[in-house]
C-alpha cells in the first residue's frame, strides 16, 4: 500500500500524532495555568496557541519535506530540502515579528509555543531510549 517502506510510513505518522498530541496537551496546560495565575492571561494564551500551532505546522511541513525528498535524486532533494528550510525559517521570523508588533500576543509565550515541539521531541527521545542509557553506562564501566 505504501510501497517498499510501508511499515515505516505508518510508524512515522503515528509518531507525528503522538508528538502533536503531547504538544497540544502541554499548550492547553500552559494556557490553563496562564488563565489562573496571570493578570492579563489572554495575551499569554494567544501567544501559546499562536506559537504552538505554527510550531506544529512547521513540524508537519518538515515531515512532508522529508517524505518527498526521499523519493528524489540526491542533488534535487538537497535543493528541495534547503528551499523548504528557508520557507519554514521565514514563517518563524514572520510569527515572531507579528507577536512583537501585536499587543494582544505575548512574545515569550509565542517563543515557548514555537520551541515546544522541539522540546517534546527531545524529551520523548531521551526518555524513550533506554538502550541509549544502557550503552552509556556500559562504556563507563568498561573504562
Amino acid at each position: 500500500m505504501f510501497g517498499k517502506n510501508g511499515g515505516h510510513m505508518g510508524e512515522t505518522i503515528q509518531l507525528q500524532f503522538k508528538i502533536i498530541k503531547i504538544c497540544t496537551a502541554i499548550l492547553l496546560s500552559l494556557s490553563a495555568i496562564a488563565l489562573v495565575f496571570f493578570d492579563d492571561p489572554l495575551v499569554w494564551v494567544y501567544g501559546y496557541i499562536f506559537g504552538g500551532l505554527i510550531g506544529i505546522l512547521n513540524f508537519m511541513l518538515l515531515a512532508k519535506t522529508i517524505e518527498k525528498a526521499m523519493k528524489m535524486p540526491p542533488a534535487r532533494a538537497q535543493i528541495y530540502v534547503s528551499s523548504n528550510y528557508f520557507i519554514r525559517f521565514s514563517i518563524m521570523i514572520i510569527v515572531l515579528i507579528v507577536s512583537l508588533k501585536a499587543d494582544y500576543i505575548n512574545t515569550l509565550a509565542t517563543v515557548i509555543g514555537l520551541l515546544l515541539i522541539k522540546l517534546v521531541i527531545l524529551v520523548t527521545n531521551i526518555l524513550g531510549d533506554r538502550e541509549y542509557y544502557k550503552r552509556i553506562f556500559r562504556r563507563k564501566e568498561e573504562k
